[in-house]
């Protein structure tokens, strides 16, 4: 029998070919083994001329792939329509020298490459592959786009409401269930952080937020509304009946053999319940800090800081901007078995092994400011806020800081500067302040120019100088810019950087933090001792091509 991956391969090709017949290759089928190939068993049997098989078959002119094992790219499967890879039995998998590398029984067929060229656009590269294989991968890999387009139409009544007894009904029927989960593994499979299932007035649209920007991914009939969000609800352990209040829940779900968190969340509207499904990546937590997109120098002052015995570090920025990343980082650093470390926060997204979490509770009466009191009674040596959000909770956590703790926390500012204002405005005496503060980090997340199409170009001088790009009148600055390709579904852009500004506190910064200097005089001072502002930072990215000019003025105000 013949057990090699590329001679079964080889021997469907020969046979579709007419080159041999299925009862020749029964009968040397036992001949082929380890040490002999079938090319060698035809050859020597005198089946086969081996000017025949080097002419037809061309052995150089493609290379047999295993699709078993293969890590097929999802973009690459979306440029060909289902019905035209059945058709040809033929699957794009991968991306490779600017062509598209597509798995085919026939790779020597030039007038389907040709075909396959005209449908897709991009020149292609075939691949042999295994029927058997090729068929599978289709099967799984156009599940979605089948799911979507033949069962959305059948998903219940047409009337734009549906009784509230019937909801569970509803949204237990299959075509419901398979329309969620598709949706779900399409948004994993492409990257994406955030699922919006938004009602309007007479549809439902369906939005995903890839790289912190959303996209419009699918509208479906209002009649779908009741069963899609009914089934999230149950999926996160919700209330189905309530519908006039928001609700927060959380799921646990096995996609493709691993187990991915999600953090589903409901907001009434005028059109009906709004729910975004934010996809918890554990790979997220367990970033190196070294990973994050910090230069050089901005690293080792935020090293510094936290590898102190006690003071308190403060990450800033807006919702969104990978604060929790960042301290999640951290504390992967300095979680180990000598150090008592314990975290509240709202909610507990991750779970950190090793590390005491405390979720709090407003409901309950379990705030910030009480579970901080109660953890400090607990003889931490790190403590980690999710968020100081009023003044009892940032006064016990810097009175924390002062009495030989290190404090983490987040706080919602635009830069770092404004940290020491906004603790003022808080009601923290600016003594107090300045004693406890060992570093303040602001930060956002711009996205990253897609390594496989990003354009350089040369841009104007006198443009880069009006803003305020690092410069020389006769230096030739080269830049990159998004162009768009199937790897990065034509936006330029795939991933996300981090933007930093880190702000380390020496006696000048304590002086005017107590004389409550304004945030200018802060910031003037904080780029003197060699602080880079967010957009100095950006700029230096956009000079390494990691990111775009267009990116960062897009991100920082």
């Amino acid at each position: 029998m013949i057990t090699e991956k590329s001679d079964q391969i080889l021997a469907e090709l020969l046979i579709k070919k007419g080159v041999i017949s299925k009862d020749i290759l029964a009968g040397i089928e036992e001949k082929v083994s380890g040490d002999r190939s079938l090319v060698e068993v035809l050859v020597s049997d005198g089946l086969v001329n081996s000017s025949v098989i080097s002419e037809l078959v061309g052995l150089k002119e493609f290379s047999f792939v295993d699709l078993e094992d293969y890590d097929i790219d999802p973009a690459a499967v979306t440029l060909l329509p289902e019905v035209f890879a059945r058709r040809y039995l033929a699957i794009p998998i991968d991306f490779e020298d600017q062509k598209l590398v597509v798995a085919m029984t026939d790779p020597l067929n030039v007038l389907i490459a040709d075909d396959l060229h005209m449908i897709t656009g991009h020149e292609i590269k075939a691949v042999a592959a295994l029927e058997s294989e090729i068929t599978a991968a289709i099967n799984h890999y156009y599940k979605a786009t089948e799911i979507i387009s033949e069962e959305v139409n059948g998903l219940g009544p047409t009337q734009d409401q549906v009784d509230i007894t019937n909801l569970r009904a509803v949204s237990e029927e299959a075509p419901v269930i398979k329309l969620v989960n598709t949706l779900i593994l399409k948004a994993i499979n492409e990257r994406v952080s955030d699922i919006h299932i938004e009602p309007q007035e007479k549809d439902l649209r369906v939005r995903y937020r890839i790289d912190g920007v959303l996209k419009e991914v699918m509208r479906s009939p209002k009649h779908v509304q009741a069963g899609i969000i009914s089934r999230l609800k149950i999926m996160a352990g919700l209330n189905i009946a309530e519908t006039r209040v928001p609700q927060d829940g959380h799921c646990d779900l096995n996609v493709s053999g691993n187990v991915v968190d999600f953090r589903v969340a409901t907001l009434p509207t005028i059109y009906g319940e709004r729910v975004v499904l934010r996809i918890l990546r554990k790979e997220s937590i367990l970033l190196n800090l070294d990973d994050l997109g910090f230069l050089p120098d901005s690293l080792a002052k935020f090293k510094d800081s936290f590898n102190k015995p006690y003071g308190a570090v403060l990450v800033t920025g807006p919702t969104g901007s990978g604060k929790s990343t960042t301290l999640y980082a951290v504390l992967n650093i300095l979680n180990n078995s000598d150090k008592n470390i314990i975290t509240v926060e709202d909610p507990v997204e991750y779970r950190l092994p090793g590390i005491n979490q405390v979720q709090v509770n407003a409901k309950a009466g379990l705030t910030f400011a009480k579970v901080l009191k109660a953890v400090l009674r607990a003889s931490p040596d790190i403590v980690m806020v999710g968020e100081i959000r009023d003044k009892e909770t940032a006064q016990i956590a810097i009175e924390a800081a002062l009495t030989g703790h290190l404090v983490l926390s987040t706080l919602h500012t635009n830069d770092a500067p404004s940290a020491i204002s906004r603790l003022t405005e808080m009601g923290i005496a600016p003594f107090l302040t300045s004693s406890a503060l060992e570093c303040v980090q602001a930060q956002r997340l711009a996205r990253r120019l897609c390594p496989d199409c990003k354009e350089a170009y040369t841009p104007s001088v006198d443009a880069l100088q009006r803003i305020g790009f690092p410069v020389n009148g006769s230096e030739r600055i080269i830049l990159y810019k998004p162009k768009g390709c199937p790897k990065c579904n034509d936006t330029g852009y795939k991933g996300r950087v981090g933007i930093y500004e880190v702000m380390s506190f020496g006696e000048a910064l304590e002086d005017l933090c107590v004389k409550r200097a304004t945030v200018e005089e802060i910031k003037h001072v904080a780029i003197a001792e060699g602080m880079k502002t967010l957009r100095q930072d950006g700029y230096e990215k956009v000079k390494l091509g990691v990111t775009s000019l267009e990116e960062i003025m897009r991100v920082i105000v």
